[in-house]
Formats: C-alpha cells, sequence, structure tokens
C-alpha cells in the first residue's frame, strides 16, 4: 500500500525532533449496508474509505495525526505535524531499516461480500426479516441490516517492521418490537464473523429472525422482576458482556496503565473464585474479533487474563507497555486510521468449568435466569456497573418458571468475581461493537453458563 522507501523517509521525519518511536498505518476499507424497515429496503450502500495516521511517542506521551491522502506528500505532511508538536530539538544518528513481517492470516472469506450481488444480500436479509415480522400478532415492527466491511491494513514502524493484515466482517443483525398497545418490549439477535458471505449462507437465517421476535413478544407478556440480592445464573454466549464490561475493561492497559482499575498492582492475586478462568484471544480462526497483527504491526496473542482465580495477565499495546513497564502483548487496536490504537479486547471470554447446565439450575433454590443479556455501563475505576437483562426467567425449587422483565443487574466487579461459585462447559461467543479512545471495534464477549451466588438485582419493589 506504500512503498518501504517512503515509509521509511515518513518515519525518520517523524522522529526528526526527537521522539523514540514513530509508527505509520494506512487503511483501506470497503464497507457495505442493506437496512430494511417498514417491509422495505431502507438503504443499500456501499462505500469506501481510505487513510493515514503518524504517531509518535516521547517517553510516555504522544501525538497522533491523520488525513484522507496516502501519497507520499500526504504522509510526509502528517509526519511534519507529529514532528512539530514533539519540540524542536534534532535527534542525531536515527537509521531506520524496514523489513517486512508475515503474519499467519487468522481471518478468512471464502466468498467474499464484494463479489455477492445485491440482490441476493436483500434476499437473505428478507428471510429473517419476514420470519419475524410473521412470528406473532404481538410484533408491530421489525428492522434489519446486513453489513460487511474488508479492511486492507498496512503499518510500519521504527522497530523495523512492515506487518499487513486482510480483515473481512460480515453481520446480520435483527430488531424486533412485540407491544399490546401501552406496552414495548424489543428483541434483538446479530450474528457476525471475520468471514465472507459463507457465514450468512451457512445461518438458518428464519430461525434468527424468529428468535428476535420470541423474546420481544415473551417479554411483552410477563410480569415485573422483583427486587432484592438474589442469586444470578447467567446464560452462556452474550452473557460475557457482564465479564467483558465490568472486569474485561479494567485490565485493559488503557485503565491500568494510567491507574484506573481496581485490578492495578493485583498481578498474580486471586481475584475471581477458583472456578474463574479467562481468556482474550484474538488468534481463533475467523471469530468476529480475530486479527492476525494488532494495528501496532505486532503478532497477537491468547492471553491468560485469569488462571484458577488468580490474575495472570492484562491486555497491553504500545504505549502501556511503556506506562505500565510490561511486554506488550499485542493488543492495540482502532476503529480506523482517525484514532490512535490503545489496548482493547478482541475475543474475550471466561473458560469452561466442570459444571453442567443441568446442576447450576437444578441446584439453585430462588433466583432469577439472565437469559439473555442487555447493554449496560461501568466505571473501570471502581468497578461499578449496571447491566439490563433482556430476557429473564425466575428460578423456584431449581427450576426456570415463569419470565420477568425490567431486571438490571447492579454490582461491583472484583465482587462479582469471586461470587460466581458454578461454571458450566457450554462456552459460546456472542458478537458485540465496543467503544473506548479509539473509537468502535468488533469484539466477541463469551462464556458457559454461570452462577453468582449473590448480586442485587434492581426490579420492583413489593
Amino acid at each position: 500500500m506504500v512503498e518501504k522507501r517512503v515509509s521509511e523517509a515518513v518515519l525518520l521525519k517523524a522522529m526528526s525532533t526527537g521522539a523514540n518511536y514513530a509508527e505509520l498505518y494506512v487503511e483501506d476499507r470497503v464497507s457495505e449496508s442493506i437496512s430494511m424497515i417498514a417491509d422495505c429496503v431502507d438503504n443499500a450502500n456501499t462505500s469506501r474509505d481510505m487513510g493515514a495516521g503518524v504517531r509518535i511517542f516521547c517517553g510516555t506521551n504522544s501525538v497522533y495525526a491523520y488525513g484522507n491522502g496516502t501519497d507520499e506528500k500526504s504522509l510526509m505532511e502528517l509526519a511534519s505535524k507529529v514532528a512539530a508538536a514533539a519540540g524542536t530539538a534534532r535527534s542525531a544518528g536515527i537509521d531506520i531499516v524496514l523489513n517486512e513481517v508475515k503474519f499467519d492470516p487468522v481471518c478468512h472469506a471464502d466468498i467474499p461480500s464484494g463479489s455477492v450481488d445485491k440482490k441476493t444480500k436483500v434476499e437473505a436479509l428478507k428471510q429473517a426479516y419476514i420470519a419475524a415480522k410473521e412470528y406473532s400478532g404481538d410484533i408491530v415492527q421489525v428492522s434489519g441490516m446486513l453489513g460487511a466491511n474488508t479492511k486492507h491494513i498496512y503499518v510500519a514502524n521504527s522497530d523495523g517492521v512492515i506487518g499487513t493484515d486482510v480483515r473481512p466482517y460480515i453481520r446480520l443483525a435483527i430488531s424486533a418490537v412485540a407491544s399490546d398497545g401501552s406496552e414495548n418490549q424489543s428483541g434483538f439477535v446479530g450474528p457476525g464473523n471475520s468471514a465472507g458471505f459463507e457465514f450468512i449462507e451457512g445461518l438458518d437465517l428464519q430461525a434468527e429472525g424468529r428468535e428476535a421476535a420470541r423474546i420481544a413478544a415473551t417479554m411483552l407478556h410477563a410480569g415485573k422482576c422483583p427486587a432484592g440480592k438474589m442469586s444470578v445464573v447467567m446464560d452462556n454466549a452474550f452473557g460475557g458482556v457482564v465479564f467483558h464490561e465490568a472486569c474485561g475493561h479494567a485490565l485493559e492497559a488503557t485503565s491500568v496503565g494510567l491507574g484506573n482499575s481496581v485490578f492495578c498492582g493485583k498481578m498474580g492475586q486471586k481475584i475471581a473464585n477458583e472456578k474463574v478462568s479467562a481468556v482474550d484471544d484474538a488468534t481463533m480462526i475467523s471469530e468476529w474479533g480475530s486479527r492476525a497483527m494488532s494495528d501496532e504491526g505486532e503478532k497477537t496473542q491468547r492471553i491468560q487474563l485469569i488462571k484458577d482465580g488468580i490474575l495472570t495477565g492484562y491486555m497491553i499495546d504500545k504505549l502501556g507497555s511503556r506506562r505500565m513497564k510490561m511486554p506488550s502483548t499485542g493488543s492495540g487496536r482502532r476503529q480506523s486510521y482517525a484514532f490512535a490504537p490503545t489496548s482493547r479486547m478482541s475475543n474475550t471470554f471466561i473458560c469452561p468449568g466442570n459444571d453442567t447446565r443441568e446442576q447450576i439450575i437444578s441446584s439453585t433454590d430462588n433466583g432469577l435466569y439472565a437469559a439473555k443479556m442487555g447493554g449496560g455501563s461501568v466505571n473501570p475505576l471502581t468497578g461499578e456497573f449496571n447491566f439490563s437483562v433482556m430476557e429473564g426467567y425466575m428460578i423456584r425449587g431449581g427450576k426456570i418458571c415463569e419470565p420477568v422483565r425490567g431486571a438490571t443487574l447492579i454490582g461491583k466487579g472484583y465482587e462479582v468475581l469471586l461470587n460466581i461459585d458454578m461454571v458450566s462447559d457450554d462456552l459460546v461467543l456472542g458478537q458485540g461493537m465496543c467503544g473506548s479512545v479509539s473509537g468502535s471495534i468488533q469484539t466477541n464477549v463469551g462464556q458457559p453458563m454461570i452462577r453468582i451466588s449473590e448480586i442485587t438485582v434492581g426490579g420492583e419493589i413489593k
């Protein structure tokens, strides 16, 4: 994407006023999106976005500039801007020799989305849309989206590395709203993968649509969840969003490196129940959060975050590595060239345990079964979080009973980790988008079914 000679010149220019690290990032992204609402195709867009960014480090300070131009003149202008921000002391004896590093690809598109005509994509989306719309008379609105993009990434840095990566992403999203005239409830599904159109062909599209509608219709006729402290059984897949938000962000160098995490200085200490092990793994083949190299030109890793309740790792980018005085784990990510990278999660999950789903449910006398989780918020510094339950049921006498709505889970991440007392063997991943200082990126969350022995559940106070 950029000549080696040009990359070397850009990096030398960026470091010409005293910086001790420089990096060039170039991205070429083609995006497609087809959406449906009110029984019509709302839009069918294809776009292309190309741009570059140059970053320098001066110790633990960084400067970043970006623009749409990727020609030599534009890149040199970016390098001049970051160099001007660094100071006026010219470094002597800088020599950068770049060599291409080959990264084994982890994302594959057998049928590139761009090779499939829009009619075929619309027909696929319609299958899921119509199945949701026709699920029951309670469904009053359905919206659907089929989106895909392919990124070609180029990174060159003053460590002497040139790295490239190709990342295909594709996702189906269906949202359904059920109403009785006075109350509305919604359901959502959003399967995705780092793959091509073969992923869509492998889905049961009608089943996906019906699932979104089923959640909405079930919750419409549910009673209100009682409030109070109780046991909570949280299902697999997107149930992992609680670990992602309440604990995962607090294990990123973005927080730890600045001292803004409850897990600062806890390496080697017990932070969770001994049944809990957790991993962040960007090397998983064609998973939603996978990539062969980081957005800083480093090989990605499988990072053991927690092992049998003991904190064993953080997710660290290059700048975080300097701040923490620990090796980078290849966790630098960004939404696009318009953002400087920072440490981010990829495919983050609680590992399978030795309990079974049946054991977890049958051994819970009273509590809440959180079948599907919704959104939430967290403060990484304190670990305090608040998450909504999209689909919930009461557990009575070891059996799943009536559906309930309006439940929220309220607590602190480090307390939840210690209160997980059962972990099943049925790990499933769920797809989401994660926002942070380096933009919105694709991340997988996941877990087996788990039980939290006690947590505060927000709901109706009787």
